[in-house]
């Protein structure tokens, strides 16, 4: 049985987080190999992801530069996030604590936060790096 890559082009695109600095920044985590899981809240619904699910992340610029496949995704709430998750996420010093602080400040910034909200946690492993000048 042959196995056919998918073309990256066909892929959903989308940057990480809430705008060109942040996505920068964590992409960089990503192609680096300490970024690893993401979350979001589930009031933004599922926004397409499931387990298998190959994607694009882009720079702040809206560049192609990575595909990451989903490995694993779950719901819970956000005062039931663990270490681990919190360590796979790459942020900051990788602790429980500096992730609750940056996620709350996050979701405040971007439509609310509550200790209880529910949200979605993926997990994704790096496919492929696109060059920077991958184009679209």
């Amino acid at each position: 049985m042959r196995v056919v890559e998918q073309d990256w082009r066909s892929l959903d695109q989308f940057p990480f987080g809430d705008g060109p600095e942040l996505a920068d920044e964590l992409l960089a985590l990503i192609l680096e190999g300490k970024k690893t899981a993401t979350c979001w809240s589930v009031a933004e619904g599922l926004k397409g992801s499931e387990v298998g699910k190959r994607w694009v992340a882009q720079d702040g610029a809206g560049r192609p530069r990575a595909v990451l496949e989903t490995t694993e995704l779950t719901q819970r709430r956000f005062d039931a996030v663990d270490a681990p998750f919190a360590f796979e996420e790459g942020e900051d010093d990788r602790t429980l604590e500096s992730w609750a602080r940056e996620h709350e400040a996050y979701f405040t910034r971007n439509g609310g936060y509550a200790p209880d909200m529910l949200l979605w946690c993926e997990r994704f492993r790096l496919i492929e790096i696109l060059g920077e000048g991958a184009d679209q």
